[in-house]
């Protein structure tokens, strides 16, 4: 059976890279998309480089048309793209930090969305997988464009998942606790790290969702909390 093509999104960030180890360790052909991502930042021989950014409908449909034009297909789609912008209560948040958090973590999104649907609309098969958030069923005070931001984007993998349950397209979201990235360690430098979920926990998740085990499981908003349950 010829290896499933996987398109990673935001592939070379704190959760990406470990998303796009496990696919490739599992076997898939993973083409990872970040804006200043290099072939050499992957050693592995079914990993193909995607420099590209995903901040208009164009420009995700250029870099999936890349993705076909090679491949001919693309099988999976882990959206790991996105952002965090918090302190601030809503009254005293500007403009700009909001939108942003929509950008980051609800737009690019409905960019890539777009471009990669009607493709696998086309193949009768797909398997669209998603990072949302904790935070967009518990959110917490002073950070409500963050929470605000992936509350839509969950929102709209449930609609994709319930558009698309008749082409055999499954959209699942995965939301975690706060992961332990450098990124997260860096921002909350005194935070008690042994409470927070393992990037390499959700990365096997999102290769389970992606497998032929996973065809059932659609519409789904996964939490995966860890310790800090």
């Amino acid at each position: 059976m010829p290896a499933k093509i996987a398109l990673v999104t935001g592939a070379s960030g704190g959760l990406g890279t470990h998303v796009t180890k496990a696919l490739l360790d599992g076997g898939f052909i993973a083409v990872g998309l970040a804006p200043k991502i290099q072939q050499s930042d992957f050693n592995h021989p079914n990993f193909t480089a995607l420099p590209a950014t995903l901040d208009s409908l164009a420009t995700a449909k250029k870099a999936v048309d890349t993705v076909i034009a090679r491949f001919g297909k693309i099988d999976v789609l882990a959206h790991t793209v996105g952002g965090f912008s918090g302190g601030h209560a809503v009254a005293d948040t500007d403009d700009a930090t909001f939108q942003s958090m929509l950008d980051m973590n609800l737009n690019s999104a409905f960019h890539i969305l777009r471009a990669v649907i009607p493709h696998m609309r086309k193949a009768g098969a797909g398997r669209i997988i998603g990072i949302s958030s904790r935070s967009a069923e518990n959110p917490g005070p002073t950070v409500g464009a963050y929470s605000a931001s992936k509350a839509a984007f969950s929102s709209l993998m449930l609609t994709v998942a319930l558009e698309n349950k008749d082409a055999g397209i499954t959209a699942n979201v995965i939301l975690p606790g706060t992961m332990d990235t450098p990124g997260n360690r860096k921002a909350m430098p005194g935070a008690d790290t042994s409470q927070w979920v393992q990037p390499a926990t959700v990365a096997s998740l999102i290769v389970w969702l992606a497998g032929d085990a996973a065809k059932d499981v659609t519409g789904a908003a996964i939490p995966v909390y860890g310790a800090a349950l």
